[in-house]
């Protein structure tokens, strides 16, 4: 699941330290009547019809933390308490519902792993709704189904505060991989907690598992097994993030990327009624889900962070029943294959009458010697609160002058003692949006670059160092001694994958689609039942709005392809 800002977008102030995840998005205090709503008779009649009646003893476990949910439950008689388990076997009380109240976070939408345990206290008798028809519930029956959501919502929202059913992450603070497991979970937004090699539970939990310094960082899964210096896929496995994949099942749209475009065509599809699936090899959002703050997305007057608006549309894609599998990678696209065929790099494969390639773009590199000894010690080319926190009361340096560039710089400024913004050009002006430039120029710790270039970076034994410019400023700095650079210069089509296929790119890798793809219709490639969207598609807007619009126009191209393909079947058969 994403990290979800709560449904009203106000401000949510983490209790623990030790707990990075983000979770910026509402004070939970004065919501808990949200949270745990209680349910009259009439309202659990209305339920009855989607869910089945079962029994369970006092001491009974009714879930389990880390192992997959059955749903939610509806809780008739007796009472259940609730109480959070992390991989060292250590519980802690949390609450304790009885009848009326119901049990379930938002992963229950898609039958997720339980992030706490559930016992009864008392003998219990409990109404379950399974995932597929909680999502039908809440389709349904519209004013419960909004109560219902927003329950789920903010309790995910609250065990994010508490790392509540995470691993435990044990490394070095400014650890390259730690910094990309710590981004990988708050980019979907599951619980974790991390704790500094240098303490002293640390160290403990380093000698009880006989960890050397080439195995940090260290993740102790909730069933307790450990994992050493594991990858992205290797700690979803492990969290049991990964869905079950049926390489004989064929999908009407499969959706390769989960950006703002991606997860607008799951939304629009998968409510109309065709069976979808989402792939993506990272985190819901995209580029999008990385910025700080998009203040000029219609409908949001007070702006909201890409996390917030990927995790609403992620859990809208849910509610109507798509499939979602991440961290998954296609390796593959066989256009000649009809159904197409997706071939992963985990093996296996995903079959469907149509794919949607909105895989967006990936950060442009700079041609700079050495660069790649930095990613993750030093250079970063997004900016979440993990890195923020990361440079907390430091002087930073940000190289870019676009939108994404700009967000970055008014975010980073309410943590870093000073920003260095580093342009090629005289100014923003033709380059970003006004509000971002008046944003910036009002900001006191922030002092702009222009006609500035970096030269090469140096490093010492923890990482950058400092970073050496071209040719000095007017006033003579060659150099900023600095442990952190962000590079906002841009990004290239995410479309390598697809230069086996008969699918036809431009000269820049972007995706051919309409006219310039030699067919009439707007998103279709040159290949029959591909089709192309957002920021990977030649001659798109690079806008959020954009995308979206794309992806809801690509779903009635679909139903026409669709329609046609079924006639076509249909007169063969006759």
């Amino acid at each position: 699941m994403l990290a979800i800002q709560d449904i009203e977008g106000q401000e949510v102030t983490p209790e623990r330290p030790t707990v990075v995840a983000e979770a910026p998005f509402s004070n939970l205090n004065t919501r808990h009547h949200q949270m745990f709503p209680h349910l009259t008779g009439e309202e659990i009649n209305r339920l009855r019809r989607f869910g089945s009646i079962h029994q369970w003893n006092t001491g009974d476990l009714l879930f389990r933390t880390g192992e997959v949910g059955p749903g939610m439950f509806v809780i008739l008689t007796g009472s259940v308490r609730l109480t959070q388990r992390d991989g060292l076997g250590r519980e802690l009380f949390i609450a304790e519902h009885g009848p009326g109240h119901f049990l379930a976070e938002v992963g229950q939408l898609s039958g997720r792993p339980a992030l706490v345990n559930g016992t009864a206290t008392a003998p219990v008798e409990s109404l379950l709704i399974p995932p597929e028809r909680l999502r039908a519930l809440i389709v349904a029956d519209a004013e419960l189904g909004e109560r219902i959501m927003r329950a789920l919502i903010l309790r995910r929202v609250s065990l994010i505060e508490k790392g509540a059913g995470g691993p435990i992450l044990v490394g070095k603070r400014n650890d390259a991989r730690l910094v990309s497991l710590q981004g990988f979970l708050s980019r979907n937004g599951h619980p974790h907690m991390v704790i500094d090699d240098r303490d002293e539970d640390a160290l403990r939990l380093i000698e009880q598992f006989a960890a050397s310094h080439e195995d940090l960082p260290l993740v102790i899964c909730p069933d307790g097994s450990v994992l050493y210096h594991p990858s992205d896929p290797e700690l979803a496995t492990c969290l049991g993030l990964l869905p079950d994949l049926d390489s004989s099942h064929v999908y009407d749209v499969a959706i390769v990327g989960a950006g703002p475009a991606g997860l607008a065509t799951a939304v629009y599809a998968a409510s109309e009624g065709l069976s979808v699936i989402v792939l993506d090899s990272r985190a819901p959002g995209g580029q999008a889900g990385a910025s700080s703050r998009i203040e000029n997305y219609l409908g949001f007057p007070t702006g909201i962070s890409g996390q917030a608006l990927a995790g609403r549309a992620f859990v809208q894609a849910q509610k109507f029943g798509a499939h979602v599998a991440i961290p998954v990678k296609v390796k593959t696209l066989h256009c000649e294959e009809r159904p197409h065929r997706l071939a992963l790099t985990c093996g296996g494969s995903v079959l469907s009458r149509t794919v949607v390639i909105a895989t967006g773009a990936v950060y442009r590199r700079p041609a700079l010697e050495g660069l790649e000894r930095f990613d993750g010690r030093g250079v970063y080319y997004w900016a979440s609160p993990v890195e923020a926190k990361l440079c907390k009361h430091e002087e930073i340096v940000l190289v870019g002058g676009g939108n994404s560039a700009g967000q970055g710089i008014v975010y980073l400024a309410t943590h870093a003692k000073h920003v260095h913004v580093l342009i090629r050009k005289s100014g923003f002006e033709s380059t970003m949006s006004r509000y971002l430039i008046d944003r910036i120029e009002s900001l006191p710790n922030v002092t702009i670059h222009p006609r500035s270039e970096i030269g090469r970076l140096e490093a010492d034994e923890s990482g950058l160092a400092s970073v050496i410019l071209k040719s000095p400023l007017p006033d003579g700095t060659s150099r900023f001694d600095t442990r952190h650079l962000f590079l906002f210069t841009g990004a290239d089509p995410n479309t390598e994958w697809l230069r086996t296929c008969g699918v036809q790119l431009d000269q820049k890798g972007f995706v051919l689609t309409g006219l310039g793809a030699g067919s009439g219709c707007d998103l279709a490639t040159t290949v029959e039942g591909v089709y192309a969207i957002g920021d990977a598609r030649a001659g798109s807007t690079k806008r959020v709005a954009a995308a979206v619009g794309e992806g809801a126009a690509v779903v009635a191209q679909i139903h026409q392809m669709l329609a046609v393909a079924a006639g076509e079947a249909v007169a063969l058969g006759a």
